[in-house]
Formats: structure tokens, sequence, C-alpha cells
């Protein structure tokens, strides 16, 4: 499987001649859903998630989604499938598992917001939350900062987690020097020779990934 960062927190998966997108939002590649069978929605953030981009996008691109997110959507039609934490659906070649139910508290006065994560052969992106699947996770897309998160947190996560590598996204809200600095604490608190490599790459930056018998992967800059 093929995974390539298109940006914030916001990829594509490709395997077997079937492309999946997940959190197409403001700071991605606006051109992130060229090609793409099917858009995976984690939550209702507009870093996440621009419904006139999936409107615009046209086809017939299915779209997979908690319940919140698909309220917003509700002119797609059967294009739109609603998904809850502990359901799986294929895409394609690609086996889907759905984990998680809330996002990740931002403060005390915001209302709760849905979340979703989504986990396929190894590979989680948990969206704006800190779930833990009840499965292995060879690849874990975890949050590089934000509103909802300190790095202590994220430390312990990747711990609990214990995925054999570790890929950040939702780094957008960080400056280069910040990303290099949260990288470098990470890397130092949950890698060592025995702990999962810490990975930060750039949108466009592309990662094959080995299979079902392990996770070895390289970042490659797309040219």
């Amino acid at each position: 499987m093929q995974i390539t960062s298109l940006g914030h927190s916001c990829i594509r998966l490709q395997h077997e001649g079937c492309t999946v997108v997940i959190d197409p939002g403001c700071f991605s590649d606006p051109d992130a859903l060229e090609g793409a069978d099917a858009v995976l929605i984690t939550h209702e953030h507009v870093d996440h998630f621009v419904p006139d981009r999936l409107r615009e996008a046209g086809g017939d691109i299915d779209i997979w989604t908690n319940p919140a997110v698909a309220r917003h959507l509700t002119d797609l039609g059967g294009r739109v499938h609603t998904v809850r934490h502990g359901d799986a659906f294929d895409v394609g070649p690609l086996e889907f598992h759905v984990y998680g139910e809330k996002h990740a508290t931002i403060h005390r006065d915001f209302a709760e917001f849905d979340n979703v994560g989504f986990l396929v052969d190894g590979v989680f992106h948990p969206g704006d939350a800190l779930t833990v699947p009840e499965e292995e996770v060879r690849t874990l897309l975890a949050p590089a900062g934000a509103p909802w998160v300190k790095l202590a947190e994220v430390v312990d996560y990747v711990r609990e987690v214990g995925p054999g590598e570790v890929f950040l996204v939702h780094d957008a809200v960080l400056s280069p020097p910040a990303l290099s600095a949260h990288t470098q604490i990470l890397s130092s608190l949950v890698g060592g020779p025995h702990g999962p490599a810490v990975r930060t790459w750039s949108a466009g930056d592309e990662v094959g990934l080995s299979g079902a018998g392990g996770s070895s992967s390289q970042a490659v800059p797309r040219t």
C-alpha cells in the first residue's frame, strides 16, 4: 500500500488500483480528491472537512463518515455512508475498521464533537482524538500539535498504541522550528533502539508500506 501526504491531516491511500483520501480539509492540497474512489472524513472541523470540495468533485466518489458530518451532505444522497465505532466497511480491496466516538476535548466550554478514526491494514488515522484501537497498529498517524493536545499526551498516546512507526500529521498549526522541536522530543521519549521511528513528511511525500507482514517504510519526496 502506498500512502501520500496531502498536507496537514490529509492522506491518500493507494492499493491495487484503489484510491482513498482521508480528511481533505482547508489546509490540504486543493487537488486532494483528484482520482479518488472514496473519501473518509473523521469529523466536521474545517481543517478536515470542506463540504463544497466534495460537492465540486462530482462523479461517483463514495463518502464514509460519522452521522454529524453526514448531516451536512444530505444533498449527495446515497453516496454518503454513515459509520460508528465498531463498524467495518470495504472500499475495493481495502477493509476499514472504525474506532472512536468523540473529538478530544478542546475546552470545557465547547460542545463535544463526533469523531471517528479509520484503521486499514495496520495503518491508523485517529482524526482529532487519542483513540487506541483494539487491534495491532503498525503505522500510526499521530498529531504533531493541536489546540486540543499537549505534547506529553502525544508521547503517552504513542506508548499506549505501541506502533511500529509514527508519521506526524496535524502539523499545519506548527511553525517549522516548532515541528522540528516536537519531533525531536517525541523521538527521544518514544523512540530509542526498541521504540518506533518518528517521522515527519511534507505534502507530496509518498510512503510505501511493506504490507501485512511488516511496516518498513520511507518517505520519498514526490518529484
